[in-house]
């Protein structure tokens, strides 16, 4: 594989161009962060534009091998996610319950609260003084 046909690849696999950077082939703007892939004095260098600076991960003699190094690192998806086990599933199950009283329970605590004030008094965290008490 060359450099042309990796950024034909990568077009039909569906990697964004903005997701890469590959000497000689013409795309759209580029993000900020990305992988590239230049010819560097007889090696082809592929690694990751970070931050303003290039980072080589990698130098290869041989364009293909280049390429394909590159196509593997922005078409993997990695191993599918693992099932939870059966106590993972459990807590995520049985797990909200705990939140969702926690939150009933804060909930009518402020409530509560909202209703033993008048619309005079202030709230206790607002910062203001109360007012003289009469007597």
């Amino acid at each position: 594989m060359n450099r042309f046909e990796l950024c034909r690849a990568l077009r039909s696999a569906g990697v964004p161009e903005a997701y890469y950077e590959i000497q000689g082939c013409p795309h759209g703007p580029h993000m900020t962060d990305r992988y590239f892939l230049e010819e560097r004095g007889g090696l082809w260098a592929v690694g990751v534009h970070e931050r303003g600076t290039r980072e080589v991960w990698e130098r290869f003699t041989d364009e293909d091998q280049a390429c394909r190094w590159l196509h593997d690192r922005l078409t993997d998806e990695g191993p599918p996610p693992e099932p939870p086990t059966p106590e993972e599933t459990d807590q995520l199950l049985h797990g909200g319950e705990g939140v969702q009283r926690r939150a009933r329970e804060t909930l009518d605590q402020a409530l509560a609260e909202a209703r033993g004030r008048t619309t005079e008094e202030p709230r206790p965290d607002d910062g203001r003084t109360q007012p003289p008490s009469a007597g």
